[in-house]
């Protein structure tokens, strides 16, 4: 039985090493973030981990979040977005809900006024089309700022949307005239 320490360890160790610090568990990420399912495994379990395949998959699918996903054997995993690496998670763009949702913290809003919503060190700005998760992600780091992004009218000015495996929308920036805050 793994216990869920264990799993909440495996699973910020995964996100780690698959989204900014390979070279950490000196693994290797192909274009598109991928890494071999074998090789990943023999690197956790040199670092002293014990895990298995079935350990890992198991890690996956009960992720809250759903950050990683296996290509359809099984042979290879990635993280579904966040990187700071470079990668290329082939989303196309697809057309957001009129309304998406950032949440943030009262000491970034001067410059979220100012400059909008910047990906920063990732390669995009995270998004949600629910309030709750939006909530959910600022209150990791003080008391919650909800950001209310009028994604339909930034589509409709040409900026590109993905949604990722696991329903996060991306976008590369969000400019300061299409958000507000909810009160």
């Amino acid at each position: 039985m793994i216990l869920k320490q264990d799993i909440t360890r495996i699973s910020k160790l995964l996100s780690f090493a698959l989204r900014h610090k390979p070279v950490d568990l000196n693994i290797h990420l192909d274009e598109n973030g991928w890494t071999d399912v074998s090789i990943l495994l023999q690197r956790l379990v040199e670092k002293g981990e014990n895990i298995n395949i079935d350990i890992l998959k198991y890690v996956v699918a009960t992720n809250e979040k759903q950050r990683f996903a296996f290509n359809s054997d099984e042979t290879k995993i990635r993280a579904n977005q966040g990187h700071s690496v470079s990668v290329q998670l082939e989303y196309a763009p697809q057309q957001p809900p009129k309304f998406l949702y950032h949440g943030t913290i009262k000491k970034f809003m001067p410059f979220i006024l100012k400059d909008g919503l910047q990906k920063m060190k990732r390669h995009h700005v995270h998004l949600t089309n629910d309030i709750a998760t939006a909530t959910k992600v600022a209150e990791r780091r003080g008391k919650a700022v909800i950001l209310i992004i009028n994604a339909g009218q930034m589509f409709l000015k040409a900026h590109n949307f993905y949604l990722s495996d696991n329903g996060v929308w991306l976008t590369t920036a969000v400019p300061p005239e299409f958000i507000t805050r909810l009160p």
